[in-house]
């Protein structure tokens, strides 16, 4: 049975140093192993994984946050794949603040449509049909200016009648400009109607933004070129608004993918400067705080290999079991076994010697070694968490209290039933001993119908055989854990990483703390 040490020691019962240090030297060779992973194929999964995790940090403000992405966009190589991104994303989520840089740039609305027929139709083939309400788009644009000038452009609408409409009969009749050519017409006011171009009627029917959908890739093209180029200073305040105003995770997801290993390495530096610790990140309690405390602290001394490799053992423990799977590393993983082979026999006094000297060394290699020796956790529940029975007497084995989710009944570490019911204000109340009466017969019938589905359940479980390695599907019995105050259901193919990550803050926290 696989041990947690989830129970903070007696410092009388501690292993000696020369324990700590023989563990030591095995998370050595294992770090060298994950590392070669790491620096191989695994490199550019790795990268999305650490990418993934500074999205999940949350103790930034914004206008550091603008900062930071500000940084990007202006270095040297950014217009080549960051900028491009974020002008779309800047298109999609806040085309109204587009719209007006456009409505001034009269010249590249005409270079947009010259020679273009599919676009002057897409903006300018809007009139109204009797049936409708007005134009559209460019068409109202068109007709406004078209009325407002009639004096010099009249004579530029080309109709698909034997003859024209007047000025006079449209004005009662607008539908009339259903009629009109519209390719012929727009053709005609591109060599012959310059005023058109520069009109408050065209730039009030592109205020809104909604141009930009009829070819993102040309208008990108052209604010990095105002961008870089021009310098326009209208599209830089739009962005920087707007890296305010979004939210952190989704600028990370969406950008970090994008920078070479340097600039990464230089954002996670910048980053770490601006990480206002809480008390409750202190305390590990959060999925992100060992990157945010290890940022804080220490991130002028370590390499991006060194972010790659903790990332990946503490944050993203089941990939990277999937990517030690692969056939292109059987050399690794036939590494891995052998090293591991007799790794789980560690006393509560060894391991928390080791973490002992934990406390003494500093923060990026105490969580280098707790969280390789978590990962050691996750390689074995992953083999060993395959069934309700053998998960039950793992969380009975190290004190931990759970109940299925699918039942009321709450089991303690002592194996005894603590069976939930309600009381008449609606509260839960427990009841040690067995199950208290249900007062409708239709609950029983509810009771009976949950204990078949979960037999059936049971039967469902399947296990994936690949290469020797274990991985659990999802489904089969599931139970909420007093690990994480029984807020989340936890199943035979989440369990794993859910328990390695809850010995990780926990040893973390004792570390810290000590």
């Amino acid at each position: 049975m696989v041990k947690l040490f989830l129970s903070p020691p007696v410092y009388s019962d501690l292993g000696n140093e020369g324990t700590a240090k023989e563990r030591i030297s095995l998370l050595q060779n294992l770090e060298s192993i994950i590392g070669r992973v790491i620096k191989s194929g695994g490199r550019y999964e790795a990268r999305i994984w650490l990418c993934n995790s500074i999205s999940s940090i949350h103790t930034i403000d914004p206008r550091d946050q603008c900062g930071l992405f500000v940084d990007i966009l202006r270095s040297k190589n950014s217009k080549q794949d960051v900028a491009p991104r974020v002008l779309q994303m800047v298109f999609e989520k806040r085309p109204e603040k587009v719209g007006p840089i456009i409505a001034k740039q009269s010249y590249m609305l005409e270079k947009f449509f010259k020679g273009n027929q599919k676009r002057i139709l897409q903006w300018f083939d809007n009139f109204a049909t009797t049936s409708e309400s007005g134009h559209k788009k460019g068409a109202r644009a068109l007709s406004q200016f078209a009325f407002v000038n009639r004096d010099i452009c009249w004579e530029e609408l080309e109709w698909k009648g034997k003859h024209g409409q007047s000025p006079a009969v449209v004005a009662t009749k607008p539908h009339y400009f259903y009629d009109l050519d519209v390719l012929k017409t727009v053709e005609n006011f591109l060599e012959y109607v310059p005023d058109f171009w520069l009109s408050d009627e065209l730039a009030e029917s592109v205020k809104d933004g909604d141009i930009l959908n009829l070819d993102v890739k040309y208008f990108v093209d052209k604010f990095i070129q105002l961008m870089y180029e021009e310098k326009l200073d209208d599209i830089w305040t739009v962005i920087e608004d707007f890296l305010e105003e979004i939210e952190f995770s989704f600028l990370s997801q969406n950008l970090l993918i994008l920078l070479d290993e340097s600039s990464l390495l230089t954002f996670l530096k910048s980053l770490g400067r601006l990480i206002r610790l809480n008390v409750k990140c202190k305390e590990y309690g959060y999925p992100s705080c060992w990157l945010e405390n290890l940022l804080s602290k220490c991130n002028d001394f370590m390499s991006l290999d060194d972010f790659l490799l903790l990332n990946a053992v503490v944050s993203h423990g089941r990939q990277l079991l999937r990517v030690l799977g692969d056939e292109d590393h059987e050399e690794e993983k036939g590494n891995l076994e052998d090293l591991l082979r007799n790794a789980v026999v560690c006393s509560d006094a060894d391991h928390w010697a080791l973490m002992k000297e934990c406390a003494d060394m500093k923060e990026q290699v105490a969580i280098k070694w707790a969280g390789l020796q978590s990962w050691i956790i996750h390689y074995y529940l992953s083999k060993e968490c395959r069934t309700q029975q053998s998960c039950e007497s793992l969380f009975v084995e190290n004190g931990i209290s759970f109940r299925k989710s699918d039942e009321y009944s709450l089991v303690n570490s002592d194996g005894f039933s603590m069976l939930y019911s309600s009381n008449s204000d609606g509260e839960g109340v427990a009841r040690k001993g067995g199950v208290k009466k249900r007062k409708r017969d239709r609950k029983k019938k509810r009771r009976k119908r949950y204990a078949s589905e979960d037999n059936k359940a049971e039967e469902l479980v399947e296990f994936e055989m690949f290469g020797g390695w274990q991985g659990l599907q999802s489904g089969g019995s599931s139970w909420f854990l007093s690990t994480d105050g029984f807020s989340c259901a936890w199943n035979t193919a989440d369990l794993a990483e859910h328990l390695s990550r809850h010995c990780f803050s926990t040893w973390m926290k004792w570390v810290s703390s000590n």
